[in-house]
């Protein structure tokens, strides 16, 4: 059996909001809570278990999504409806664009805990430059 990443858990103050965010953002399904998890599963079949914990006990973590250049267009315009403030850039120093990276587009937010959020339409180094 070949090494795969399963599932992950998210910290949030509130995991069923991070949840839905992330899930609405992305097109996917919020599943079933178990436990103290809200898990939004990915189409690779990676899971994001959403887990409420002290809003002073999130530390920001950085979570990259694949798309293809249809879901970013849809993932993006959800971004503006929603009017979420989107940056070409991880560090924030671009904000209302988007990039061009690796002959794709990508951009950056935050989801209701902090953490960084990123959606790419090709991965990293895949491009020559």
């Amino acid at each position: 059996m070949s090494v795969e990443l399963n599932h992950t858990i998210v910290h949030a103050e509130d995991h069923h909001e991070s949840a839905r965010f992330l899930a609405h953002i992305l097109g996917l399904e919020v599943g079933a809570e178990w436990g103290p998890f809200v898990p939004v599963a990915t189409s690779n079949g990676v899971t994001l278990d959403f887990a409420s914990i002290p809003a002073e006990s999130i530390v920001m973590q950085h979570y990259a999504f694949l798309v293809s250049d249809d879901e970013f267009d849809a993932a993006f315009e959800r971004i503006r409806q929603a009017g979420i403030t989107y940056f070409a850039d991880p560090h924030g120093r671009q904000p209302g664009e988007i990039n061009h990276h690796h002959g794709g587009r990508g951009l950056y937010f935050q989801d209701p805990a902090g953490h960084g959020m990123e959606i790419i339409t090709r991965p990293y180094g895949s491009h020559p430059r």
